[in-house]
């Protein structure tokens, strides 16, 4: 468990009972047997469809232009005459195409350089006639950075990327660009880096074209947020109730059964049943995920939990959604559940809405919930150490408690608003156990980056997210023109 809080070997902790002591104690072998719960043909998993991924209205298309005197050799001066002009113009498009290929992006890349005021100014124009959905200006002589911050001033509100390999800039010519709108400056001598600007752009699209539906009240109704154009799709309360009283027990719901009951570490509080039951909420959620053309889904199951309307909480139903790179949210918690597409789509791996709770005495930020994801480390990384519990506040159902890596670097972040996020970076150093703890059943505790004190990192149901991924979610926020606001 790696952790403190499990008593000494010689006591009965339930984290240590193991399966077949699990279904011996609740009399339920023959039960289990019936339904075929824990042995089921699990080649059955891997064959269930996954939840349709969007796809941009047409590939997005991005421009790309190269800025730098019409000569054959450098002499003298930065970048000298050992940069190989044609070769590293060469080199710079046959990575952005071959990234255009490899995401999906148009790439329209300029062989001619921008030299002259005159080119320039036709280049303004283009802009302002046919605005792509993207624009690289690629720096390859240092003195040309007039005319690149002129372009940047002047080319209207076309997301743009200026690269400039090593031997292009210095300190002051990457000042008047560092915040204009919707830039990022790449300065870095690692002209691969180019498939990452492609890809950013191809996420921008995907967020704009991405769907999420919203499970809570009684209305139906879209609700697109900018900047980022994701459209929030409200359905009724009562789709849900409906879906999941159609929905029977099929093979599909044992194999995803089978497959969290023979994974699991332990398994502490759940019945066969209740297994079956997380395994069909998972269904239901793509069902209705592809019925309304959803890449993600959020429900306020509280009060269907509480009104007993359904057997359980989708907590084992989020996990498996994230862990396939769609998005699962609680609560009805839209912004929650765009940041967890934002972080399936840019980082390719899931986040953990979790209910924020300082450590005053630590001086950490202890996060909880009963929904974590557990291919942490992404969809093809071996998934982490899980057991199988209660959701926690009725103490019924099935969640996952996912231990996470102690020593690991994470990233904590949320959407507030469509167009601002929240964004700080911390260290694992606990996973919690519940009992004795209260909350919910993962709770893990991180030491923060720069907060002085644990009490004023801001934001509630942020994103725990393994990995210290900061820098990437700043270079794009600042490509789509979202604010960035440090946690503490």
């Amino acid at each position: 468990m790696q952790s403190a809080h499990c008593p000494l070997p010689t006591a009965p902790c339930p984290l240590r009972m193991k399966r077949r002591d699990f279904v011996a104690t609740m009399g339920a072998s023959a039960a289990a047997l019936k339904m075929g719960l824990f042995d089921f043909a699990s080649s059955l998993f891997g064959e269930e469809k996954k939840p349709a991924e969007t796809t941009s209205a047409g590939a997005p298309l991005v421009r790309a232009v190269f800025m730098r005197p019409k000569t054959d050799r450098y002499w003298m001066g930065w970048p000298g005459a050992g940069y190989d002009i044609k070769a590293r113009q060469a080199d710079y498009t046959k990575t952005l195409s071959d990234a255009g290929e490899k995401f999906g992006v148009r790439i329209d890349v300029a062989a001619e350089p921008v030299s002259e005021q005159g080119e320039l100014d036709a280049l303004l124009d283009q802009l302002k006639q046919s605005p792509p959905d993207g624009l690289i200006v690629a720096l390859m002589s240092m003195d040309y950075w007039g005319m690149a911050d002129k372009l940047v001033a002047q080319r209207g509100s076309v997301p743009t990327i200026v690269f400039s390999p090593m031997g292009t800039s210095f300190t002051g010519h990457l000042q008047p660009t560092r915040k204009a709108p919707r830039t990022f400056v790449a300065a870095t001598q690692d002209y691969g880096w180019l498939a990452e600007g492609v890809r950013m752009f191809k996420v921008m699209a995907d967020m704009k074209s991405s769907r999420i539906c919203i499970v809570t009240g009684d209305k139906t109704e879209d609700r697109p947020l900018e900047p980022i154009g994701t459209t929030l799709h409200f359905i009724p309360h009562a789709r849900w109730v409906q879906q999941l009283e159609k929905t029977e027990t099929s093979d599909e719901i044992r194999a995803i059964a089978d497959y969290y009951g023979k994974e699991a570490k332990k398994i502490v509080e759940p019945k066969p049943e209740d297994v079956l039951n997380a395994a069909k909420m998972y269904v239901v959620a793509r069902q209705i995920m592809a019925d309304e053309n959803c890449q993600g889904i959020s429900l306020n199951c509280l009060p269907l939990i509480a009104g007993q309307k359904v057997p359980c909480g989708p907590c084992m139903a989020w996990s498996k959604l994230n862990d396939e790179l769609s998005a699962g949210a609680c609560e009805a918690d839209w912004n929650a559940a765009v940041s967890l597409r934002l972080t399936a789509l840019l980082c390719r791996r899931p986040g953990f809405i979790q209910d924020p709770a300082p450590n005053t005495v630590n001086n950490t930020l202890m996060g909880a919930h009963c929904s974590c994801p557990t291919k942490l480390a992404g969809p093809d990384k071996p998934h982490a150490p899980f057991i199988l519990r209660h959701h926690a506040e009725p103490n019924k159902g099935c969640a996952t408690q996912v231990l996470w890596p102690l020593g690991e670097e994470a990233t904590v972040m949320k959407f507030e608003g469509p167009g601002r996020i929240i964004l700080g970076t911390g260290r694992v150093v606990a996973n919690i156990d519940t009992p004795p703890s209260g909350g919910c059943r993962t709770s893990v505790e991180l030491a923060m980056d720069g907060v002085a004190d644990s009490r004023d990192c801001k934001g509630f149901h942020q994103l725990f997210i393994l990995g210290k991924l900061d820098r990437q979610f700043r270079a794009y926020c600042q490509l789509a023109g979202i604010e960035v606001v440090p946690i503490g």
